[in-house]
C-alpha cells in the first residue's frame, strides 16, 4: 500500500513537470514557492525590475494573479508589496513608473535621430507646394497646412538664462510659465528650495538663434502661500499688471493681488514702479481679467460656490451664488458675458449687466462628465473649448449648446491643466499629467506631435509651456517654450 502511494506521488510530479498548462494553472503552489523566496529573491528581483507590467502577462495568455507580478523574462511570479512599504521596491507604482520612465527616452530618442516628423500621410513641403500651384488649396489652407509642417520641424533647444543670482536659478523648479498678449515677456512662477514661492519676468528679446538667450528680471517680493491661479491684467496699458490669486496660511486670510510688472522691468520709459494692491478674497481657485468696456478695470475670481466680480478702482463687488467650486474662468470682450468652468462638471456664463443675485444672469450652460480644468473663448465667440480631469478636450458650439469636436489623447486626473488655443496658427497645444505636450489641428481634431518631457516624468515635474509664432515680440521668432524643473528649452519653426 505504501509503495503504490509512493509510486502515485511520483508520477503526479512527472506530469507537472510534463505539461507546463497545468503548472500554470495551480497558482496556490507558484504563489507559495513565490512567498518563500521572497527574502532572498527580492534583492535580486529589487536590482533588475524590467518595465513590464502584468498587463503583458495577462495578453500572453498567463494568469494575472491579484497582488502578483508576472515577469516574462525570468517566468515567474513576484509578489506586489503596497506602495507604503520601502523595503521592497516591487510595486505597481514602481512598475509603472519605469514602464512610463522607458518609453520616454525611446521617444527622446527618436526626437532627436529623426529630424522631421510626419503629422500627416503624404503631407510634405513638395506636395503641399504643387497643390498650391496647382489651385487645389486656397490661401487659408496652405497657411494651415504649412504651420502643420513647421511643428512637424520642431527641434528641441537649452535657452541660457541669465540672472543677477545665478545660484538660485540651480534650485528654484519651475512652477509655471505664463506668455503677455505680444508674446514678448513671460511671467514666471518658481518654487523655492527652502519653501514658498518666487517672482520674476523673462524678457523674450534676446531669444534669436543661435545663441538663445534670455534675462531674468527679479524682485526681492517673496511668499510663502501657493499661487492658485495668475493671468495678465491691463490696468494702465496693456499688460501692465499680474493677477495673482494666493492661498492663506495659518492666520492669514487668501488673497487676489495685482502685481506691476514694472517692478521687474519697465517696458514702458514713462511708468513709475506701480503699488501691490491686494484684495481679501479667502480660498480663490481661479481668476479671470475682463477686457470688456462694460466691465472696465475688473477682474473675477472663482471661489468654493461663488463668483466674485470687483472693480479694482472702485472697490465695488458683485456676487453671483454657484452650486459648485469654480476651478477656471474666462471674460467674452464682444458680448458681457463671463465663462466659469465647475468642479461639477458644469460650464455656465454671467450676464454681467446683471446686478443682483436673482434668476437671469445664468445666460448659458453646458455639462461635462467630471471636474472643468480650463474654457477658452474662440475669437468670434461663437465656440468654446474646455478641458476636465478625465482628459476629455471639447469644443462647444455656444449657439446651439452642443460638442462639435472632441480632442483625443490628453491624459489628466486631477490636476488644473491650461489650454493654449492658438486660432492664427491652427493648432491646439496641451501638457498632459504624464508630462507629454500633444498638439492637436484646431480644424479636424487630428493630432500632429507628442513631445515628451526632457525630464522624467512625476506629478512635480509636470512641464509648463507657451506657443507663439512672435515670441520676443512682433519681430520674433515662432515656436515653442517648455519650462521644466530649473531648465527652459525652445521648440524653434524651422
Amino acid at each position: 500500500m505504501h509503495k503504490s502511494s509512493w509510486k502515485s506521488r511520483r508520477h503526479g510530479r512527472r506530469s507537472q513537470r510534463q505539461n507546463p498548462r497545468l503548472r500554470q494553472h495551480r497558482p496556490n503552489e507558484r504563489c507559495n514557492t513565490g512567498a518563500q523566496q521572497s527574502p532572498q529573491d527580492s534583492d535580486h528581483g529589487d536590482e533588475e525590475v524590467p518595465s513590464t507590467s502584468s498587463s503583458t502577462a495577462g495578453s500572453s495568455s498567463v494568469p494575472d494573479l491579484p497582488g502578483y507580478y508576472f515577469d516574462p523574462e525570468k517566468n515567474r511570479y513576484f509578489r506586489l508589496l503596497p506602495g507604503h512599504n520601502n523595503c521592497n521596491p516591487l510595486t505597481k507604482e514602481s512598475i509603472q513608473q519605469k514602464e512610463m520612465e522607458h518609453k520616454r527616452l525611446q521617444l527622446l530618442e527618436e526626437e532627436d535621430r529623426q529630424t522631421k516628423k510626419i503629422t500627416r500621410m503624404g503631407l510634405n513641403a513638395t506636395s503641399l507646394l504643387q497643390k498650391s500651384k496647382l489651385g487645389f488649396l486656397n490661401a487659408t489652407s496652405y497657411c494651415r497646412l504649412a504651420h502643420e509642417l513647421r511643428v512637424s520641424c520642431m527641434q528641441r533647444k537649452k535657452v541660457q538664462i541669465h540672472s543677477s543670482d545665478p545660484s538660485a536659478l540651480a534650485s528654484d523648479r519651475f512652477n509655471l510659465i505664463m506668455a503677455d498678449t505680444n508674446s514678448d515677456r513671460l511671467f514666471t512662477v518658481n518654487d523655492v528650495k527652502v519653501g514658498g514661492s518666487k517672482y520674476g519676468i523673462i524678457s523674450l528679446r534676446g531669444l534669436k538663434t543661435p545663441t538663445l538667450r534670455v534675462h531674468m528680471h527679479e524682485n526681492l517680493y517673496f511668499t510663502n502661500r501657493k499661487v492658485n491661479s495668475v493671468c495678465w491684467a491691463s490696468l494702465n496699458h496693456l499688460d501692465s499688471h499680474i493677477l495673482l490669486c494666493l492661498m492663506g496660511i495659518a492666520e492669514t486670510p487668501g488673497c487676489a493681488t495685482l502685481l506691476p510688472a514694472s517692478l521687474f522691468v519697465n517696458s514702458h520709459p514713462g511708468d513709475r514702479p506701480g503699488m501691490l494692491c491686494s484684495f481679501r478674497i479667502p480660498g480663490a481657485w481661479s481668476c479671470a481679467w475682463s477686457s470688456n468696456i462694460q466691465a472696465n478695470n475688473c477682474f473675477s475670481t472663482g471661489l468654493s460656490r461663488w463668483v466674485l466680480v470687483t472693480n479694482v478702482v472702485t472697490g465695488h463687488r458683485l456676487s453671483f451664488g454657484t452650486s459648485s467650486d469654480v476651478l477656471a474662468q474666462q471674460f467674452a470682450v464682444m458680448t458681457p458675458l463671463l465663462f466659469n468652468g465647475c468642479r461639477s462638471g458644469e460650464i455656465f456664463a454671467i450676464d454681467i449687466r446683471c446686478r443682483n443675485q436673482g434668476n437671469n444672469w445664468k445666460a448659458i450652460s453646458l455639462f461635462h462628465d467630471t471636474s472643468v480644468t480650463s474654457v477658452k473663448i474662440l475669437q468670434e465667440e461663437q465656440c468654446l473649448m474646455a478641458s476636465d480631469m478625465a482628459g476629455k478636450i471639447k469644443l462647444w458650439d455656444l449657439r446651439t449648446t452642443k460638442c462639435v469636436r472632441q480632442y483625443e489623447g490628453h491624459v489628466n486626473e486631477y490636476a488644473l491643466l491650461p489650454l493654449h488655443v492658438h486660432e492664427e496658427e491652427g493648432i491646439l497645444v496641451a501638457v498632459g499629467q504624464d508630462c507629454y505636450t500633444r498638439i492637436w489641428s484646431l480644424r479636424d481634431t487630428h493630432l500632429l506631435r507628442t513631445i515628451p518631457s526632457p525630464h522624467p516624468t512625476s506629478r512635480t515635474n509636470i512641464p509648463s509651456v507657451a506657443f507663439s509664432s512672435r515670441l520676443g515680440g512682433v519681430r520674433g521668432a515662432p515656436g515653442l517654450l517648455m519650462a521644466v524643473q530649473q531648465d527652459l528649452y525652445y521648440f524653434p519653426y524651422s
